[in-house]
Order: structure tokens, then sequence, then C-alpha cells
């Protein structure tokens, strides 16, 4: 079968519990019958009597899941169905200092249509903030006819082999997700690092004003009623069906009611329902880069009903009062739901954009806000008014060691070597003299013991003012500026104090202000209310990383200290969140003073100067 030929659809072939990943469309052409197969979740926006035209590859005598091409006529265009929509993108990132190259990403982004894809979507969809349920999928026994929900792959509890994924218990039959797969992946690195999910949009929205009046029906005020409808809207003849058969089972007039919406649904619009993101690659623009990406495939492929063109999406985001990532990709605000969710649009035709700038012009409320949400309150800090400055510092340990704590068999051994008492005292800084200067990021190198924690214990003892002798110099002075403000982080000697609250709860006791507290955690890449709740223990070594790094930046401090920096990440997470930090430090202009022996993680802070410390001495590198 050479060629492209035209079909008419005559059914599908759809079960039930396997429609996300498998499916069959069913067509006819004269006395010739065909069966595509695919996923169920295409399969299904088919009406029957439609044409199409189909593309076998090769010398393939019928279709397989891969070897042919299958195309819409909608009236306009000849629309492009199968293979699904994917996308190759390589995305690079760069120093905001030099613009160097730092690393790169090259993901694989397309329509989820395995079992696996579905999998991979239920890890991740348990990271969302709008997720209601706490069990999240719905999986299936095809040979016991049980299902049950779980977020990981449960087994029958009958047969006890492992079930089969169904659905996401919060998605519409009408949604389409969008999953971006990470290429050229470390084994220790994850498949999947994020998904969009696209469904038709709202069938109803209203509009809350400041005052608390309730504008009904705001859309289409806006723009024509037209452009949203019908969309899918399963619950109104679910009503209807109810209503005309009263005795019916439930669960078979919800299902009828799937299908009459499904048939019906026929917009102008697109709703973006979700935006993940891995948790160990948030803050890396990945956001922008999804939401870019589906808008593509939005008009490429008419997404989700693939009918009418598309002329704008729409998005009801709460995150997008603290984060710009919408706004970063076109869109607009422009009010919010009846139940206080901010609602944006992005124009997708040159008429959309001039119906969303008209509103923007001659709406009070909106004259106010120019189509502008987020606002960003994290300020930078009062810089150090003048550098830090060592003078002359020495510091010397003095340990003893003796046989007074050893067992009498271990003793009588060493006192055979002649080793009864010995003292040992060690420069660790003999005579310094260092400057640092406000606003500078100074990283501190060399091996083990050699003198990069005594250096910052120095530091923090003189803004702290310890008492104990581990803090203070044995010669020579140190001079700060009399606006430091300082926070340090030396593992098992000054750490954060979370006292077992949530992320949230520890860093708003710090700034007083839940919007700067939320600002923050979105800075570090921690940018999921379900990971705000989380304690410090719940956290992954990556999270709790960038958890700790929150709390020092709640604090205000003009001065940042950190000792043994990413000393227990992988090398790609501690490159991400090294850059994170770099960047936060020059944005807020403070002055960070950072050791550590993981080269690849300092080299991603692009320091202004890398010292080496050892055998007493200090010596800038770079």
């Amino acid at each position: 079968m050479l060629g492209m030929h035209r079909w008419t659809v005559i059914g599908k072939d759809i079960q039930h519990w396997r429609y996300r990943w498998y499916g069959r469309l069913l067509l006819a052409r004269g006395s010739e019958a065909l069966a595509l197969p695919m996923t169920g979740t295409v399969a299904q926006w088919f009406r029957p009597g439609e044409e199409v035209e189909v593309e076998i590859e090769g010398e393939a005598e019928r279709p397989e899941f891969d070897n042919y091409r299958l195309f819409r006529e909608t009236g306009d265009v000849l629309l492009p169905v199968w293979p699904v929509y994917e996308q190759t993108i390589e995305l690079t990132r760069r120093s905001p200092v030099t613009g160097t190259l730092l690393y790169t990403y090259r993901l694989r982004l397309r329509e989820a249509t395995h079992e696996s894809d579905y999998v991979a979507i239920v890890d991740m969809e348990q990271y969302h903030y709008a997720t209601e349920e706490s069990l999240l999928a719905t999986w299936y026994c095809p040979q016991d006819g049980l299902a049950t929900r779980a977020n990981l792959r449960p087994r029958c509890p009958r047969c006890r082999q492992p079930m089969r994924f169904w659905d996401l218990v919060d998605a519409t039959r009408a949604s389409r997700f969008l999953v971006a797969e990470l290429i050229d992946r470390q084994p220790y690195e994850p498949k999947f690092i994020g998904y969009v999910r696209i469904d038709p949009p709202l069938p109803i929205m209203h509009r809350r004003l400041p005052s608390g009046e309730l504008q009904r029906h705001i859309r289409g005020q806006v723009f024509p009623p037209e452009w949203i409808a019908p969309t899918y809207w399963p619950e109104r003849h679910f009503r209807e069906l109810s209503r005309e058969r009263p005795d019916a089972d439930r669960a078979a007039l919800w299902a009828e009611a799937e299908e009459l919406a499904l048939q019906e649904c026929d917009t102008c619009g697109a709703r973006i329902a979700r935006v993940v993101v891995h948790p160990d690659y948030r803050g890396e623009g990945l956001g922008y880069t999804l939401i870019e990406c589906a808008v593509q495939w939005v008009v490429s492929r008419r997404i989700p009903e693939m009918r009418r063109p598309k002329l704008l999406v729409e998005t009801v985001a709460m995150m997008a009062r603290y984060n710009p990532f919408f706004e970063r990709a076109g869109f607009r605000y422009l009010w919010d739901t009846a139940s206080g969710r901010p609602v944006l649009f992005r124009a997708l035709t040159a008429e959309a954009g001039v119906r969303i700038e008209q509103f923007l012009a001659s709406d009070p409320v909106a004259r106010w806000h120019r189509g502008m949400l987020y606002r960003p309150a994290l300020e930078p800090v009062e810089a150090l008014a003048g550098p830090i400055r060592f003078e002359h510092v020495t510091k010397v340990y003095r340990d003893e060691l003796s046989l007074r704590r050893l067992p009498d068999e271990l003793r009588s051994v060493l006192r055979a070597f002649g080793v009864e008492r010995r003292v040992i005292e060690k420069h660790v800084l003999r005579n310094l003299n260092l400057e640092i200067a406000p606003g500078e990021i100074v990283v501190l190198t060399g091996a083990s013991g050699a003198g990069k924690t005594t250096l910052l214990r120095l530091l923090w003892g003189a803004v702290s003012e310890q008492s104990d002798r581990r803090y203070l110099p044995d010669g020579g002075r140190l001079l700060l500026p009399a606006n430091t403000r300082a926070v340090a982080f030396l593992p098992g000697e000054i750490e954060p104090d979370f006292a077992g609250r949530s992320v949230l709860e520890a860093v708003y006791s710090l700034v007083g202000d839940e919007v700067v507290a939320i600002e923050i955690l979105n800075a570090v890449g921690l940018s999921d209310a379900v990971l705000f709740r989380a304690t410090l223990d719940q956290l992954s070594t990556g999270q709790r990383e960038r958890a700790l790094l929150a709390y020092l930046l709640a604090t205000g401090s003009n001065l940042v200290l950190i000792d043994e920096f990413c000393a227990h990440l992988d090398t790609l997470l501690a490159q991400r969140v090294a850059r994170k930090l770099g960047t936060l430090a020059r944005r807020l202009g403070l002055t960070l003073v950072v050791s550590s022996h993981r080269q690849e993680a300092l080299a991603m802070l692009e320091p202004d100067r890398t010292l080496l410390v050892g055998y007493g001495g200090v010596v800038s590198l770079t």
C-alpha cells in the first residue's frame, strides 16, 4: 500500500483501562478496512464519517505503531496527527558574567504515548501544588478486573501481578501530555525532567474584582464566545443524561457523558493545566522552555482536539504570582477567577492580541496592573560599607596527644615505640594580610586540613563576637564594616535551625512576608508548594542543599559564609546549585565566601577570586 490514500473513519477500538497508551482507529475505503494502532488519547477525538489521509511507509503490508503517517482533513488544512508531535532542542546555560558556555541540556519533547511515559508523569505529579489528590493514579489488573489508586505501580491484591496504568486521577479524558526527555543523560540522571498538560478551555469562568464583586462569564466580554465554545464539559451532559435516565448506572452515564463531550468539543483555545519540572531541575529556566514548546505543539497540531485553528491559550496558575515564567513566555495577566486564582492568556494571532490589549486599556482594574502579575519582592541587601580586612592574622592550633584514654594493651605497644606524650602545634594561618571587597565572591580551595574552615571560623567569630578560641585569631586582627550582617553554614558547628518546621515556615519566620518567602524558595529552585510543606528531613540531598541556601538568603545578611559547599551532591546537581548561588549572590549584592573541594561546583560560581589555602599561607589563584 504505497503512497497516500484517503480513508473514511468508521469507528474506534478503545479499551477503557489502557486508552492513554493504546487504541485503534478503524477506517474503510470501499470494501477495504484498515485499523491504525495509536493511543486512545488520539483516536478518541475522531468522529465516524470523517475523511483522513494515510501513508504507510516502505513495503509494509499493514500499519504498526510507528510505520505510518495520518492526516486529518479539517476543511482548511491537512493536519498531521500521527506520528505524534516531537521536537529536539538544545538548552545552553551561559555565564551571566562572561557569557561563556557553562553546560548544555539536550531535550526531546514529545507527546506521551507509552505506558512508561505516564508512570513517569505520576512520579513527577506528586510534586505539583495544584494536585488535590494524595493518591494520584488509578491502576488496573486486566486479569482480575480490579482497580486501585496508588502513586507507585502496585501489585494486584488477587493475582499478585503488577497492575497496569489506567489514568491520572486529576486529569480529564480530554487531557494531552507533552513530556521532556533528557537526551545523553548520565546513569544517575532521570529520564524525564518535566511535562506539560494541555486541556480544552474551562467551560465557565467568572471574575472576582478587588471589591469582591463577581463579574460573570468574563471571557465572553473579551473574546468571541465561539472561540471558547463548545468546550469539553462532560458534567453538563451527565446532568442531562441523569435527568433522562435517573435509574441508570452512574458510571455508565458518566462514560457516555465523556464520549459526548469529546465529540462536541471544538474550540479555538487551549488551556495549560500543568507545568511540572523535576525537583532537581528547578531554577534552570525549564518551566519557560516547556511552555514555549507546548504552545508550539498547540499551534502546529491544534491540541487538544485537533480541529479548528488555535487563537489563544489560557492558564489559571497561582504560582504565576510568585514566578514570572508564564509572563516570560508571553502570557498577559487579565483577571482573577471567582476563587481568587490569577488567569493569564497568550495570544496566538494578531486579532487575539488586539482583544487582550483593548481589555487592558479599557478595564479600570486592568489599567492599573497593565497585564503584569509578578512583581519582585526580594530586594538586594545593603552592601558592605567597606572591605573586610585581615591584618597580620595568625592562627595556631595546639593539640596534646597522650595515652590516657587508651586501653592498657595499646598503651604498652605505643610505649615500645617511645610515644608517651606529644604536643602538636601547627600554624594554620601565618601573618595573613587579605582584603575582601564588598559584593565579591571568594572561593577557598586547598587540601583537607589546609585552613579553609579556619578562615571561615575567624570571619564568623569577628562578626558574631564568639568567645570560643576556635573563632578567634592568635595574632593580628580582622576589621569588618560596621554594617556587616553575617550568616554562616559550617556543617556540624553552625547550621540553620529549622526547628522541625516546614521549609516555608522557616523562611517565612525570617522575612515575615509570605510573598518574599515564596520568591526566595523559587529563586533557589524549590518552586513547588508541595516542597514548601516539607520539613528538612523529607527532602532529597539536592533539595536540602537548596533549602539551606534559602534559609541563608532569608536572613537578609550581606556576608554569607559557607563551608564544604555541595560536598554531598553529584557532579551535575552540584553545578546547577552552584550556578544558582552565584547568580543570586550577584543579583542581591552579597559578599560570599565559600570553601569546597568540588572544583566543578566552584567553577560554576564564577568567583571574583580563588584563594589557595595551605601551610599557613593564602595565595590568590585568580
